[in-house]
C-alpha cells in the first residue's frame, strides 16, 4: 500500500478533486476552468482502434507553439480515434501517466466552434495521463508521442466526454471533439531538476546531492542545532517561471528529519511525482517554495512553527515539534 503524502495540510478528502498528491488519492486542489480534456468520470470504455484520419486541415497558425485555425471536420467523422502528427519532435517520448505539459486548442467537428484553448490564457496546461484524470481520447493519443510534437486528434464521443457530453463547454454527447497540441514537456517518476549547481558552503546546513538521474538525493544533516527560521536555499537553479504564492506545482522531494536524518516522504521511493496548491500544505513548504524557479532544487528547512508543531501526522515518524528538511525539484507550475 503506497503511503499518503504528508504534505498537504488537513482538509476533507471530497476538496482535493485532480492530480494525485503522493498517492493517487488527493490532488492539486486547484480544478481547472477549463472544460476540457479532464475527465469527468474513470472511464469504462474497451481500447480505442487508432487510424489516420479522416482529420480537419489547419489552414492557419501551422507552426508548432503558434495557436491554430482548425477547419470544419469534413464530412463524417471516424468512429474510431483518428490520431496524426502534423509536426513531429524529437524529445522525449510519453508514456502513461507521464504528466504532460501542453498547449491545446479544442472544437467540435461538426461545426468548428472552438470551446476551449490556452493560446489564449498564455498558460500551457500540466496534467497527468491517467485513467479518470484525463479524457481516454488524450491517453491513447498522446502515449508514445514525441515532445516537440503537434498531434492533431478527433475524439468520438466513447473516448470523450460519454453520452452525458460536457453541458459546460456546450459539447454535446453525440459530438465528436477536434484537438490539435503541442506538446512541451513530459514529466515521470524519473525526471529531476534542469539548472545550474549553486555553492552549499554553510556548514551549519544540511547538503543535498546534486544529482540529476531521477534518483533520490542524498540529504546530509550536519550535527549540529536545527535552525529556528526557515531555510530556503537554491541547491540547483533552474530558469523556468518563478512560483508565486498561488501557484499549484509539480514536484520531486524527499523530506528527512533534523534530529536523525531519517527519511519520512518521498516521491521517489513512491515512483510518482506529487502535485499541489502552495495553499493547502503546511506553510513552510509554501514559504520555502514561493518565488523559487520551475526547474530548480531547493534545499527547505522548516521549523516546527511553521511545520507540524505539536501535531505532527498521525501514523508518521514525525515527532512533536520537529525540525523537516527537504529536497525539492520543482517541475513545473500547473
Amino acid at each position: 500500500m503506497r503511503r499518503r503524502s504528508l504534505l498537504l495540510a488537513a482538509l476533507p478528502a471530497g476538496l482535493v478533486t485532480l492530480a494525485g498528491c503522493g498517492d493517487g488519492k488527493s490532488g492539486s486542489g486547484q480544478a481547472s476552468a477549463s472544460p476540457s480534456p479532464t475527465a469527468t468520470a474513470p472511464s469504462a470504455a474497451p481500447s480505442p482502434k487508432i487510424v489516420d484520419g479522416p482529420l480537419p486541415a489547419i489552414t492557419a497558425g501551422t507552426k508548432f507553439g503558434e495557436k491554430p485555425t482548425v477547419a470544419k471536420g469534413p464530412g463524417a467523422p471516424s468512429k474510431d480515434l483518428a490520431v496524426r502528427t502534423a509536426i513531429p519532435g524529437t524529445g522525449r517520448t510519453v508514456a502513461e501517466n507521464d504528466y504532460v505539459q501542453v498547449h491545446y486548442l479544442g472544437q467540435i467537428w461538426d461545426t468548428a466552434k472552438v470551446f476551449d484553448n490556452s493560446y489564449d490564457r498564455k498558460t500551457p496546461l500540466v496534467i497527468q495521463l491517467a485513467q479518470g484524470g484525463i479524457i481516454d481520447g488524450w491517453r491513447y493519443a498522446l502515449q508514445g508521442k514525441k515532445v516537440g510534437s503537434r498531434v492533431e486528434m478527433s475524439v468520438p464521443p466513447t473516448w470523450g466526454y460519454g453520452p452525458q457530453g460536457n453541458t459546460q463547454a456546450g459539447i454535446k454527447g453525440t459530438d465528436t471533439l477536434v484537438f490539435v497540441v503541442d506538446l512541451q514537456n513530459t514529466f515521470s517518476g524519473k525526471s529531476s531538476a534542469k539548472g545550474k549547481d549553486v555553492a552549499q558552503n554553510d556548514a551549519n546546513l544540511p547538503k543535498v546531492g546534486t544529482n540529476t538521474d531521477g534518483k533520490a538525493p542524498s540529504i546530509d544533516v550536519p550535527k549540529v542545532k536545527a535552525p529556528t527560521d526557515l531555510v530556503s536555499n537554491y541547491v540547483i537553479e533552474g530558469d523556468g517561471e518563478a512560483v508565486a504564492a498561488d501557484s499549484s506545482v509539480l514536484v520531486q522531494y524527499k523530506g528527512v528529519l533534523w534530529e536523525d536524518g531519517k527519511e519520512f516522504d518521498s516521491t521517489y521511493a513512491r515512483g510518482q511525482l506529487a502535485s499541489f496548491s502552495l495553499q493547502q500544505v503546511v506553510k513552510g513548504w509554501a514559504q520555502g517554495l514561493t518565488g523559487k524557479k520551475v526547474g530548480s532544487r531547493v534545499l527547505v528547512v522548516i521549523p516546527p512553527k511553521l511545520g507540524y508543531g505539536d501535531n505532527p501526522p498521525a501514523g508518521s515518524s514525525i515527532k512533536k515539534d520537529s525540525t523537516l528538511v527537504f529536497s525539492v525539484d520543482i517541475l513545473a507550475k500547473m
